[in-house]
């Protein structure tokens, strides 16, 4: 690949191979068939890379690099935070104050039997429905286990006690938030650990002057993804531009 096509996301991704799924049902809305765009497996995941097709609004899954291509629907729309423009709201801030004495902790994406058992209390709990259930060993290391030199896993915790798992890439241009589990416990429920882990990302790009947060999918109907909302100023990925969404037009 050519370094003249640093720059340029889209010259870039012309360089590389490609591959369609068959149509599947989707994990998103009800009813409804999707198609997914791959990047070939066998295509090296090389930092410069991933970056360009993050642009492009690729997410990845493992070892894979994707983005949903379905030929009679666009509900999935890539989003991102711009860090130096976020202000946490009253209640975010109120999050944080609640969460300070939990430690982070930055950690290799190794297996680790205490993680594996956190992930799958949570699945249990939260996602008995969605076509991670049940989750297996081979199933979360296929998942969130693969070595890659962007990858890491964030580890919270109160004292001794692991509270939430964070898996996040770091980027060119930001921390791309992957997965988020944590404990189930309803006692825990005040802490909000999903919500409180995007803060915390959103700080830690900042610490590292990274402009970006990446939040993956965003999709209007689903009610799941409603939380991304939240985090203001939102920008969204549209013919190839990423622009402002204003909080009337995610909420219409």
């Amino acid at each position: 690949m050519s370094s003249g096509n640093a720059n340029n996301p889209q010259r870039q991704a012309r360089d590389l191979r490609f591959f369609l799924t068959v149509p599947h049902p989707c994990s998103y809305l009800a009813g409804r068939e999707a198609t997914t765009l791959f990047l070939d497996p066998q295509e090296t995941v090389a930092s410069d890379v991933y970056d360009a097709l993050t642009l492009l609004g690729f997410r990845r899954s493992g070892s894979n690099l994707y983005r949903p291509h379905c030929e009679a629907c666009n509900a999935c729309t890539s989003v991102r935070i711009p860090v130096e423009e976020f202000v946490p709201s009253r209640t975010q801030r109120k999050l944080i104050n609640r969460n300070r004495d939990l430690t982070l902790q930055v950690r290799p994406t190794e297996f680790d039997e205490q993680h594996y058992a956190l992930y799958a209390r949570y699945i249990h709990a939260r996602h008995a429905d969605g076509d991670m259930f049940p989750p297996s060993r081979e199933q979360y290391r296929t998942f969130l286990t693969q070595s890659h030199p962007f990858a890491n896993l964030l580890e919270f915790r109160l004292g001794t006690q692991l509270m939430a798992v964070a898996a996040t890439d770091l980027l060119g241009h930001g921390l791309s938030a992957i997965y988020t589990f944590f404990d189930p416990d309803p006692i825990f429920e005040r802490r909000s650990l999903g919500s409180f882990a995007i803060l915390r990302q959103i700080e830690l790009a900042r610490q590292r002057q990274l402009p970006h947060v990446y939040l993956g999918y965003w999709i209007r109907a689903c009610q799941k993804m409603r939380y991304k909302q939240d985090y203001q100023p939102l920008e969204y990925l549209n013919g190839g531009r990423w622009q402002r969404m204003v909080p009337a037009t995610a909420l219409r």
